[in-house]
């Protein structure tokens, strides 16, 4: 059983519509990442060679065996909000473990503006979690100092997640890849009074709700949208790649929690192909977003169009 074949995609803007809700990604990079293994310690070539009618050259490359990736924001409109769902790397971060997220100059701001939102007329900033290209754009450099990009903004924080990496504590554990990232991307938006701790169950505008997602990070997050009858999930990082698709027992080099990080991607897949949830992943290339069905011990995406 194969995947259904990928149609043809915009590499531009794509916009999505769940009830009222208009939903657009808005990139700030797309292309290689890291090697397969070097992502997934646990992956096998076979792996590859079963799946690749739909998975090359879309999602992987055999030449460099380095993963086809995406890190991007959603934005999400509804009929009384602007709302921003991850905010990927940022411009001019200290990111010395990562040489693509590395002071980068990128145009993600002018990505923005052409799908129609202005900074300064974000509502809501909703972070999944942490991790480095999931908070960068959460602040800029302004005359030298880190100040938040969305200066009208609330920027929706689940407690578990901050207090997770909030450095001023005395049982903080520390992580090579997160070096600079509170002090850049966090504290500056505490200071300025624009943060907001959550917990799970907060729903902003009657249409997202906060739903716990533990294993990647402690504090890792979904994001469910329901408008109009339909559901959508912003699934952040409990599935990486569409090779934990058929291979859900895939673990990221990044989980803080494998185990419970499977058991959270388990739980979510099963529950996406049950319902027909569209899922809206962080780091698919594209097509970017796509539904799911079991197929054997394991799932299978259905693409958009297709």
């Amino acid at each position: 059983m194969t995947a259904h074949p990928l149609p043809a995609f915009d590499p531009g803007l794509r916009g999505l519509r769940v009830g009222d809700v208009s939903i657009t990604r808005i990139e700030d990079y797309h292309g290689p990442g890291l090697t397969g293994t070097g992502m997934f310690p646990a992956l096998l070539p076979d792996m590859w060679e079963a799946q690749r009618d739909w998975l090359v050259p879309h999602f992987y490359d055999p030449q460099s065996s380095r993963l086809r990736t995406s890190i991007h924001s959603w934005l999400v409109v509804t009929p009384h909000h602007k709302i921003l769902i991850d905010c990927c790397i940022g411009n001019h971060k200290n990111r010395p473990s990562d040489p693509r997220f590395h002071m980068r100059d990128e145009p993600w701001l002018q990505r923005l503006a052409a799908a129609g939102a202005h900074p300064d007329e974000i509502d809501f900033v909703m972070c999944t979690h942490f991790h480095a290209d999931h908070v960068g754009w959460n602040t800029c450099l302004r005359d030298g100092r880190w100040v938040p990009t969305f200066r009208n903004a609330r920027y929706l924080f689940k407690r578990a997640e901050f207090d997770r990496w909030d450095e001023r504590r005395p049982d903080h554990v520390p992580r090579e890849s997160q070096r600079f990232v509170f002090a850049d991307s966090i504290l500056p938006v505490v200071e300025s009074g624009q943060a907001v701790l959550i917990d799970d169950g907060h729903v902003v505008d009657d249409r997202l709700t906060v739903e716990p997602a533990p294993g990647h990070t402690a504090g890792n997050a979904t994001i469910r949208l329901r408008a109009g009858g339909d559901q959508a999930l912003f699934s952040g990082d409990v599935i990486h790649h569409p090779i934990q698709l058929p291979y859900p027992a895939l673990c990221s080099i990044f989980d803080d929690d494998p185990v419970v990080g499977l058991q959270t991607r388990l739980d979510l897949l099963a529950a996406a192909a049950q319902d027909g949830l569209l899922l809206l992943p962080t780091h698919f290339a594209a097509p970017f977003h796509c539904r799911v069905r079991a197929a054997g011990a394991g799932f299978l995406p259905s693409w958009p169009g297709a």
